[in-house]
């Protein structure tokens, strides 16, 4: 169960959300990115892109951190370890948004999302002064709370199939999203990271900066 639990803390690391939410929307509706699948080579590219820009160049900024002695654990137990690598996400995610907010092949609900994400990571880092909140939790609150955006402010976005065929039911997407979200919190709170206010808190701010993010792009 220990392994089990650091295998689902490590595969819905906060971090690779904005990625995941990237595979998920170029897969349903290539068009609106202005590619005709994910296997086009713009649509690569922009994986990349947003792979690199928000888990793995700062991944690397926390592991520096570590080995120069600055972190003293790459699981962060206490409130201190995490400013340093909040400030460095956060900067690299406000950079991504900047980006995507000029380019017009992206489409407004992945900006909102990426914007969501980056006022959540913001909130965190200043809650952060009083409670310990779970990122995990924070990532998988932004997830479910796109989805209830897809589902109610971009309902023309249209979610087919990769065979462009069959309709995928959005319902389906938001249950899945709550249960993987349910799975995380368990995952965390059996390796003792969290108390369960920690992840209450997170599941909020997360879904609640997708709202606000989408106040911004909408107007």
């Amino acid at each position: 169960m220990h392994i089990a639990a650091r295998v689902i803390s490590i595969a819905l690391h906060p971090l690779l959300m904005l990625t995941y939410m990237l595979v998920m929307l170029l897969l349903v509706n290539p068009y609106s990115f202005g590619v005709h699948s994910i296997a086009d080579q713009q649509a690569r590219v922009l994986l990349a892109r947003v792979f690199l820009s928000s888990f793995f160049i700062p991944a690397i900024a926390v592991l520096m951190l570590h080995f120069t002695g600055l972190l003293r654990s790459l699981e962060m137990p206490d409130k201190e370890d995490r400013i340093g690598p909040y400030i460095i996400t956060g900067v690299f995610y406000l950079w991504l948004f900047r980006n995507f907010l000029d380019n017009s092949q992206i489409p407004a609900v992945f900006v909102s999302f990426t914007l969501g994400a980056t006022i959540a990571l913001f909130l965190a880092f200043f809650i952060n002064i009083f409670s310990k909140i779970s990122i995990h939790a924070l990532g998988m609150g932004g997830l479910v709370g796109v989805t209830v955006l897809i589902m109610a402010v971009f309902p023309g976005y249209g979610f087919l199939s990769m065979d462009g065929g069959r309709q995928i039911d959005i319902r389906i997407v938001l249950i899945t999203g709550i249960l993987l979200s349910g799975i995380t919190g368990t995952a965390r709170l059996y390796l003792r990271a969290h108390e369960p206010i920690d992840l209450w808190g997170g599941y909020l701010i997360g879904f609640a900066a997708q709202f606000i993010a989408a106040r911004f792009i909408l107007t």
